[in-house]
């Protein structure tokens, strides 16, 4: 049976799921929640589809799961991949896909919702400086880490790697230039070398194209 991911091309949250399907191999297909005109809100979504009132959602068959890191972790069970090779290993995955959720996922999405997505008139100037400090710290720690090794935990792509890299391929400013962050553009690229790696754009259905 073909996984269904509910997700849309601007979330980051959703594309670290994406992501995780598409380079596992598994048989999936996306569908499209219109979040831009409020799908997600409507009591429809939060009866039948998500409760919290969110994407990304997957399901598959009877299983039905929110939450990005949750649904990394059933690709893992599903594929074997990604989870890590050893327990140490695996507990250093989450260490960071937990951090990354708190400390820079969090903050990236924020903060390009608000640069990008909001009237121009609307967007407070002062939560988004304090945002970028944030950020800032965050990719110092990223990049600090990633600069003697090809991969944040082990010798290749984990759920650590597919959390971290949700937002940052993202074309839109929202105080992130590779080029400041030498040891994060190498990691990042290593990621687009991997077969079967798509752009957000790309492997989702919507962008803001499509509004446009």
């Amino acid at each position: 049976m073909t996984i269904q991911l509910y997700c849309f091309g601007e979330s980051g949250n959703a594309y670290k799921a994406a992501l995780a399907l598409e380079l596992s191999g598994l048989d999936w297909t996306p569908v499209k929640v219109d979040f831009f005109n409020g799908e997600t809100r409507t009591p429809e979504y939060r009866a039948n589809i998500n409760e919290m009132g969110e994407a990304p959602v997957l399901v598959d068959g009877d299983t039905k799961l929110t939450q990005s890191g949750v649904i990394q972790m059933y690709v893992t069970e599903k594929s074997g991949k990604f989870g890590g090779t050893t327990p140490e290993e695996a507990r250093e995955v989450m260490r960071w896909v937990f951090w990354d959720n708190h400390k820079l996922s969090s903050q990236a999405g924020m903060t390009r919702f608000l640069m990008n997505f909001l009237p121009e008139d609307k967007r407070p100037a002062d939560v988004i400086g304090f945002m970028q400090g944030r950020l800032k710290a965050a990719y110092q720690v990223l990049d600090a880490h990633l600069a003697e090794r090809d991969w944040i935990v082990g010798d290749g792509i984990t759920n650590a790697d597919i959390s971290c890299c949700g937002y940052l391929f993202y074309p839109e400013p929202f105080g992130f230039d590779r080029a400041d962050w030498p040891n994060i553009d190498r990691w990042l690229s290593n990621i687009q070398g991997l077969p079967g790696w798509k752009h957000p754009y790309d492997l989702m259905p919507g962008s803001p194209a499509d509004r446009a």
